[in-house]
């Protein structure tokens, strides 16, 4: 049987304790020793030697170096512009918002406006429902018999006449609009005073009849309301004339009408609710 050797120390103690006492001698005599003494002129040859090499590695390195900083600037930058593109879209989310309500704020100022200059009693209200086919005369508002709403009652928009409640909920109402083909407002062509009946249709034209063909209207005309019949108030805005047909031998000319309201994009309406009443000193309620 072979014994294993003994493994040998790779250690060697006394030439430790050598190179520990030449390290000492040295430092030794690298301080005690002036400027020019030997140590001082090998450490100053050595760096002389050794600078060039040194130079070429930092300008070998300084490329790598840079690409690393690009690397490091592109990933800051990315960062950046994700917190921009994030910042960007909120401030354009509440622009938006801002456009919207200072839009409704005009349209609104229009309704008031439009009613005070009338002394009517007004409601205002919110469309929640449009025509869904180009036959459909009515719309959907948000008011009903809980905000004192009743059928009959004229609904208007800053651009003119819409129509009148039709049926009431508690909470919305169907408004009839005037294009609708059983609707009739009694009506008057402001520049002539002629009176006359405007009548919608299934294809929402209007059409004014029973108007004197010795005051037929030219296209332009404005027709209002005449206030007659008791449903509206007079001088509301009906339409434009766009067409006129006075053959001889019919009994009354063709007077085709546009509304100016447009019902397609119609967001808040107001509800009249009667005239307010005067006061004895010519106040207003």
């Amino acid at each position: 049987m072979r014994i294993a050797e003994k493994e040998r120390n790779p250690r060697n103690p006394m030439l430790l304790g050598a190179l520990l006492v030449a390290s000492i001698v040295l430092v030794t005599v690298y301080y005690r020793e002036g400027d020019g003494g030997l140590l001082h002129r090998m450490r100053a040859g050595t760096l002389e030697v050794a600078a060039p090499v040194a130079q070429t590695g930092s300008v070998l390195a300084r490329p790598f170096e840079a690409v690393g900083d690009w690397f490091a600037g592109l990933a800051v930058s990315r960062r950046e512009v994700e917190r921009l593109k994030a910042q960007n879209e909120e401030l354009k989310s509440r622009l938006a918002d801002l456009e919207e309500a200072r839009q409704e704020n005009d349209r609104l100022r229009q309704l008031v406006a439009f009613v005070e200059e009338r002394r009517l009693a007004q409601l205002g209200a919110r469309v929640i429902g449009r025509p869904t086919s180009s036959w459909e005369g009515s719309i959907i508002i948000d008011r009903g018999t809980a905000d004192g709403v009743q059928s009959g009652m004229p609904v208007l928009a800053p651009q003119g006449l819409v129509g009148q409640i039709e049926t009431v909920a508690k909470h919305s109402s169907r408004v009839r609009l005037i294009t609708d083909e059983q609707s009739g407002v009694a009506a008057m062509i402001q520049r002539t005073r002629a009176l006359g009946v405007v009548r919608g249709s299934i294809d929402r034209t209007l059409t004014m009849e029973y108007v004197d063909k010795s005051k037929v209207p030219i296209i332009g005309d404005v027709v209002i309301t005449s206030g007659l019949g008791g449903v509206y108030p007079k001088g509301i805005v009906v339409g434009d004339v766009i067409q006129v047909d006075a053959r001889r031998a019919d009994l009354f000319p063709r007077i085709v009408l546009r509304s100016r309201v447009p019902i397609d994009e119609l967001e808040e309406v107001v509800i009249l609710l009667g005239t307010i009443p005067a006061e004895p000193g010519g106040g207003v309620e």
